[in-house]
């Protein structure tokens, strides 16, 4: 005994839709409807390859909207991280002008050393460098002037004490340094004639 459902090699595939709504059209089927096998649709080449462009260039839009949504994320990720650990070591920037001074007055010793050493490492670890030193340019964009004179010394304005460190985090300043600015004496004077 046969199989029904062998149709033999030379005749085509028998395709059965069992919906309900008739898609071509939106009308119900009737019961007789269902029961007759539906042809193979012919393809149209011109509408199909045109769809195909359409899908395949909305795809190349999504991919690419996505792949730039990604990389907002983690620059966003990225510059809230920055803005976290700034606020963060901003808060403990007394706490290392006390460390400081205290080094500086030879009262860093014993334990406290070495909770002095381990906070600088750790907010150094942060990425946290200190600048300003004795004999620098004044740079008014990382400098900030307390005390103002005029000097032999010096050939251009110069940083000639350093009054309180700076601090920054890459190329972002959380402090600038304070310091005491000299000029060259030779410097045209404001005069009262102007």
């Amino acid at each position: 005994m046969s199989d029904p459902r062998d149709n033999g090699p030379e005749t085509e595939p028998v395709i059965r839709d069992n919906r309900k709504i008739d898609p071509e059209t939106g009308q119900a089927r009737s019961a007789a409807d269902e029961q007759q096998p539906k042809a193979a649709a012919p393809v149209a080449e011109g509408g199909d390859a045109q769809l195909l462009a359409e899908r395949t260039a909305d795809l190349q839009r999504l991919q690419a909207e996505y792949t730039n949504y990604r990389r907002r994320v983690e620059r966003d990720r990225i510059a809230v991280r920055e803005q976290a650990v700034a606020g963060a070591l901003s808060e403990l920037l007394p706490v290392l002008d006390d460390i400081g001074r205290a080094r500086d007055h030879g009262e860093l010793n014993g334990g406290f050393a070495k909770v002095a050493e381990s906070l600088e490492a750790a907010v150094t670890k942060l990425g946290l460098t200190s600048f300003g030193q004795k004999g620098d340019p004044f740079d008014p964009t990382v400098h900030e002037a307390l005390m103002h004179s005029y000097s032999s010394e010096v050939t251009e304005p110069t940083a000639i004490e350093v009054l309180q460190p700076g601090y920054r985090i890459g190329d972002r300043v959380l402090r600038p340094a304070r310091v005491a600015v000299a000029e060259p004496e030779d410097a045209p004077a404001a005069s009262d004639e102007d």
